[in-house]
């Protein structure tokens, strides 16, 4: 292993046992990926954050063949799309972190700001939020839903289910849905007061 990616792989093992141990994160419920020499590196399916290793990483090709013998997450059409979408990004992460899913849960109108944050700080640091319209996790009906709803954005709320986003390296996606998470708080505190 190169010191690229070495670095790359230490990185998303550490976002993922942070966004763990913050409580970003429960289980086996969340996914995350990083894309290096025309490849992407995805948590395996059922792994969990607070225990990720070197070994918890499916290794697929951006065609979306499985190269190694480790079952990709049932989700990386997800971040295949994102990849797709945006040559600069290099690491995707989804969680189903509890305030970010509230917002994914609330009826939009679509003409508002689905998370009516009152801080400058989620448009400064994330951009805006897209929405997809609920298919159950990991069908092809999401795929494609996430498909027809991409746009200039690289965050989403997942209708019912929670955010995903990609960004330029791991750790500004882990600063990024780390901002979302509590911008998405900040807007729920403020509703239920």
């Amino acid at each position: 292993m190169d010191d690229k990616l070495k670095q790359m792989m230490d990185d998303a093992i550490w976002v993922g046992k942070n966004l763990f141990s913050r409580g970003k994160v429960s289980g086996s419920a969340a996914n995350l990926s990083f894309r290096y020499d025309n490849k992407i590196y995805i948590t395996r399916s059922g792994s969990c954050f607070g225990r990720l290793d070197i070994d918890d990483f499916s290794i697929l090709s951006l065609d979306g063949t499985v190269l190694n013998e480790i079952k990709p997450s049932k989700e990386w059409p997800l971040h295949l799309a994102l990849f797709q979408k945006d040559q600069s990004a290099e690491a995707v992460i989804h969680t189903h972190s509890t305030y970010a899913t509230y917002w994914s849960c609330q009826k939009w109108d679509g003409l508002s700001e689905l998370i009516p944050t009152p801080t400058p700080y989620l448009k400064m640091k994330v951009g805006e939020v897209g929405f997809v319209p609920y298919a159950p996790p990991g069908t092809q009906g999401l795929f494609e839903a996430f498909e027809n709803s991409l746009k200039e954005t690289n965050c989403y709320l997942l209708e019912n289910h929670g955010p995903i986003l990609a960004d330029k390296t791991m750790l500004d996606a882990f600063y990024a849905i780390e901002e979302l998470e509590e911008a998405s708080k900040n807007a729920y505190l403020l509703k239920t007061l």
